[in-house]
Parts: C-alpha cells; structure tokens; sequence
C-alpha cells in the first residue's frame, strides 16, 4: 500500500511517499480503509523530533483516520465490514490501510462525512475538552480564543458559544481571518499583531479581564494572556507553535486567583469513557447542524508536504484533510 513516511527529522522534504507493507489483521484488530486523514500540527512536531513524547523512526504520521473496515479479525467482533468508522491513533493514518484495536473506534453517523469525521478528533477534542474538562467554563463567562481560525479555533468558538459563554473574544493574524471567525459566532475579533492588542481585548471585556483563556502560542502570546486573566481565571496551554519557552513569576497567580493549567489530549485517551463520551457528543452536534466543521483544504495523499508547509506557515483556514 501507500503510505507517506519519514526516516529521519527534519523540514517537510523528509516526507517520502513510498510503498510499505499492508497491515496483517490480528485478533481484537480490524483493517481499515482510510478515506479521510486530518493533519495536525502535532504531526510537524513530530515531523522535527520535538514531540511531547519521542518519535520512533521510521514514522507514517496521522493520528485522525476515518474510513471503512475492509477486514475484522476472526471470532466474535461487534464491527464488521463496511462499517463506517472513525479512530484516534497514536501514528499511521497517512496512508491507504491502517490497523486499529476495536476498542480505537467509533461508528461515525449516516448524517457525517468521513471529512467532518476525520475533522474533530484532534482539533475538535482539543476544543472540546480545553473549554469544558480543563478549561471548566461556565455558562455567561468571557472566553478569549487565540489563532481563531485556526483547526481547533474554529471549533473552539463554535463550541464556546454552544456551553453558553457570554462573550467569545476571537484573535487573528489577519482582518479575513477575523472576518472568519466572527462568521462562526465569535463576538468580537482582534488582531493580536496589533501592538496595542492586550489593551484591545481588556477594553472589550470593560476591564475585568477573561476568564477562560486558549493559548497555543506561547512567548509574548502567553504573557500577555497571562496577564489579561480576571479573578479567577484559567489559562490553558495547548500547544508551542511558536516554539518559544516562557517563564514566569508563580506569585502573579495568587493576585486574582488565577490558574495557568496544561492540556494534552493523549492524557484523555487514558480515560476511555470520557474520550468516547466527548467524540459521541461532537459527532451528533455535527449531525443536527450545530456544529459545522470547517474544512479550509483537502490534499492527495502524496501532497502530505505540501499541506504541512501551508500549515506551519499559518497560511490555511479551518481544517486540513489528506484524502487516500
């Protein structure tokens, strides 16, 4: 079959599309079909060998696959072939087949595409679980969400607005894209190249500050979110894209009581019961059309690069899809 890998680290010419052995079905596994593989920004961290846990060489990247069994393991199965499925993978999604436990997925509705499906895993769940689980926003609160156009921007101010925030405050690199994110239910956009864009968003909250804080950025992103938080406030780190450590006095934390809390969706893979939960709610939000997946662009498998680079150069919109 083929599949797209990487032998060593590197910027996105380190990307191969090769010819790799098709997975053998074993007992408790099924062999899936991909249709549709959605491409995180996680996948380029990994790309470089800067994950959050080590990258194991050679590496066929994508952890969001959606697709049709094409194959169950013998004995008792409670999937079965044509079954429309959706999983989350630690690698291998970038490719026509990948091998998955029965326990990995989850039937996607009729009302879904394999697209929308393969959309929410990463970016979705990482929405999801930022502003409910570790976020814990409450109904009227003020929530700030950094790169708003972004894959897990957009559904963030979707799903802020669904858990019943009072104000979403989008921030963009751009007037399209905060043109964008206003069109998806954000109240109020702001540049953060803006030098004054601190100033901006305290303004809108009437100088209270936020409550509920996105942040992916890091180095003066984080600080000045930081410091934009109200009494009580939560900052919850998601991400590095900006690949710029911070550090910070702990004891501006006690002046408003406020949290600066780190997310890791690996960490809700470890507690099955809330993983499905949360992609079983996400799916039917999607299928009754109070969550609209944004999809900015769809890539062939063999244009993987491509799609990286448009990515790490923040030049996409929405969700990006590699298409088997």
């Amino acid at each position: 079959m083929k599949a797209i890998q990487f032998s060593e680290y590197g910027k996105s010419d380190v990307l191969k599309y090769v010819d790799v052995p098709k997975p053998e079905v074993k007992p408790g596994f099924v062999l899936v079909q991909v249709k549709a593989a959605g491409i995180n920004f996680a996948d380029i961290m990994k790309r470089y060998g800067d994950y959050l846990s080590p990258t194991l060489l050679p590496c066929v990247p994508g952890a969001e696959v959606a697709g049709v069994i094409a194959e169950v393991s013998q004995g008792e199965s409670k999937f079965q072939e044509g079954d429309r499925v959706v999983a989350l993978t630690e690698d291998g999604g970038y490719a026509e087949y990948v091998l998955l436990h029965e326990s990995q997925l989850i039937k996607i509705p009729d009302a879904v595409s394999f697209e929308q499906a393969a959309a929410i895993l990463l970016q979705g769940l990482t929405a999801y679980h930022t502003l409910k689980t570790s976020g814990q926003m409450a109904e009227g609160e003020t929530v700030l969400i950094h790169a708003a156009a972004g894959g897990v921007g957009t559904f963030a101010v979707q799903l802020a607005k669904i858990f019943g925030a009072g104000k979403v405050i989008a921030t963009a690199s751009s007037e399209e894209k905060l043109k964008f994110a206003k069109s998806i239910g954000a109240d109020i956009g702001v540049n953060y190249t803006d030098a004054d864009w601190k100033d901006q968003v305290l303004t809108h909250t009437e100088g209270k500050g936020i409550d509920v804080v996105l942040e992916m950025v890091g180095g003066d992103i984080f600080t000045k979110s930081l410091q934009l938080l109200g009494n009580f406030g939560r900052l919850v780190i998601y991400g590095r894209a900006g690949m710029e450590k911070n550090s910070f006095d702990p004891a501006i934390l006690m002046q408003r009581n406020t949290s600066v809390i780190g997310f890791w969706l690996v960490r809700i893979m470890q507690r099955p019961a809330l993983y499905r939960q949360s992609v079983s709610e996400m799916l039917n939000l999607i299928g009754n059309g109070q969550l609209k997946v944004i999809i900015g662009e769809t890539f062939k498998l063999e244009d993987a690069a491509v799609a990286q680079d448009k990515i790490e150069s923040r030049k996409t919109t929405g969700k990006v899809i590699l298409i088997p």
